[in-house]
């Protein structure tokens, strides 16, 4: 009843389903990787690099508030690394399935 409602004023109601079908059937590249290498991976990188980085700390410094920012700068310092290293490692093999393929 409420989505016969939302459907009355629209123009598409009844060619709705055709338009799903059409967007179900896009062609386009696999994206699952890419996400993978955009989210993903920083992510846990971050928490591997914050865990690893305070035993490491803890050592140089006994201020609970120094260890927790030097532990912080270091795994943001790894992450934004391992970022650009995936981003260009993307780049160079894009670049090279472009060239197979031309």
């Amino acid at each position: 009843m409420t989505q016969e409602k939302f459907c009355q004023g629209c123009k598409q109601r009844y060619n709705c389903q055709q338009v799903y079908q059409q967007l179900g059937n896009a062609n386009g590249p696999p994206v699952a990787r890419r996400v993978l290498l955009a989210f993903l991976l920083p992510l846990m990188i971050f928490i591997a690099a914050l865990t690893a980085s305070q035993p490491l700390v803890a050592k140089l410094t006994k201020n609970d508030g120094l260890k927790t920012a030097a532990s912080f700068l270091l795994a943001v310092l790894l992450t934004s690394l391992s970022v650009l290293i995936v981003k260009m490692a993307d780049k160079y093999f894009t670049r090279k399935a472009h060239l197979k393929t031309s």
